[in-house]
């Protein structure tokens, strides 16, 4: 009974709030509302809608009474490989959403806020074709993860507020590399659970300034399910353990005036913690390493609000590549990535709405004495390109 009803949550949680999505910073996806969006993402010392269960959820004594906000973001992803040979592969073109909700409440001369979020802190999606000269490495890679995440925060003082939350994490995955000929592959699908919490400090010393700190505990899912060697064997039970990093996050705000907002963040993100994955069965263990290295992501956004509570604002964020040249794998294609927004929306008293646009693209990346295990000797070297179109709209009420 109890593997059905976790079966039961998976089938419907899975599906809604966490596709198959294609990141360039891992497979993180740290885009979780348009108004941080717009923003290139430096909210951690704003935080000041709902979306801050996630970026910082100390944020919430911000707000007063009851709020709830639904969000969408929007994604379309592709990546381009070019061979040392000079041939050409791209992966399947694919338009895909996650979806954010967030509620808060704040009782009224309460010094304990109260949310709930659920939304896809990681993610990714992508396909190559059978000719792609890399098959025995990778043909698709498709990871879904969903949060839940419950958070109390405290304000201790009006100047500063804490908060910690749990965070239940379900995953779906799916892998398919070739063997030995065309047509066959190796393949492997499974789902798992896990528990994390995050964490989040807000400091405002003065009305000009506030200081932002938020922080995500690692995780690790072991993925059960089957694989099977297509044509060649029939399926097997199989499971596979992932390791997903811990992340810090820290910002500065500075508000000139009342109608600017200006914050600068720096994002943390110890992707040391993904070595190999291993696919272990009966019929032997299969190695798939990753070998990821840790890395950074810098943003900058900017605020103008304007009459009426509108308001416009533009961001920028540069992520490092976490992916060495060794162990690079087409199925994270990862690169350094440039991401540029800019987005608009009201805050009315109680409706408030958002609209973000995104491109997220970087220059080629050349991939040089790749070692990845290839059972007929083919190789990830080459340059590969990644480049997205992404959209993403929220809409909230107060009560």
């Amino acid at each position: 009974m109890k593997k059905f009803h976790y079966s039961l949550v998976l089938g419907f949680l899975l599906p809604t709030f966490s596709p198959w999505l294609v990141q360039g910073v891992g497979f993180r996806l740290p885009n979780q509302d348009p108004v941080a969006i717009a923003r290139g993402n430096a909210f951690t010392a704003t935080a000041d809608n709902p979306s801050a269960i996630y970026y910082n959820p100390a944020g919430i004594t911000r707000l007063e009474g009851q709020y709830m906000q639904f969000g969408l973001y929007a994604i379309a992803a592709q990546s381009s490989y070019r061979s040392p040979r000079g041939e050409r592969s791209e992966t399947k073109f694919e338009v895909q959403g996650a979806p954010q909700l967030y509620y808060v409440f704040s009782p009224k001369e309460k010094p304990f806020s109260f949310g709930l979020g659920l939304y896809s802190p990681y993610g990714l999606g992508l396909e190559w074709p059978e000719d792609s000269g890399f098959r025995t490495l990778t043909l698709e890679g498709r990871l879904a993860y969903v949060s839940l995440n419950p958070v109390v925060a405290w304000e201790i003082h009006p100047t500063l507020s804490m908060a910690v939350g749990p965070t239940v994490n379900l995953g779906r995955v799916r892998f398919r590399r070739g063997l030995l000929a065309p047509g066959d592959s190796f393949l492997f699908k499974g789902d798992g659970a896990d528990i994390g919490f995050n964490a989040g400090l807000l400091w405002q010393p003065h009305e000009q300034w506030s200081v932002g700190l938020s922080y995500r505990s690692a995780t690790d899912i072991n993925f059960k399910g089957e694989s099977k060697a297509e044509p060649y064997t029939p399926a097997e039970d199989t499971s596979a353990r992932m390791d997903f990093p811990q992340f810090v996050i820290g910002g500065i705000s500075y508000r000139p005036t009342k109608d600017w907002n200006i914050e600068v963040d720096v994002d943390w993100c110890d992707w040391d913690a993904l070595n190999t994955v291993t696919f272990k069965k009966l019929s032997g263990n299969s190695d798939f390493p990753l070998n990821f290295t840790s890395s950074f992501m810098y943003s900058l956004g900017v605020t103008r609000y304007v009459n009426r509570g509108y308001f416009v604002s533009g961001g920028y964020f540069f992520s490092e590549n976490s992916a060495p040249d060794k162990n690079f794998n087409p199925s994270v294609p990862d690169t350094d990535q440039h991401s540029f927004s800019v987005g608009i929306g009201r805050q009315a008293q109680h409706w408030s709405w958002a609209v973000t646009y995104q491109l997220l693209t970087g220059s080629w990346r050349t991939v040089r004495d790749n070692q990845s295990t290839s059972l007929i000797g083919e190789s990830a070297d080459g340059q590969y390109k990644f480049f997205n179109n992404a959209v993403n709209f929220s809409v909230g009420y107060r009560f």
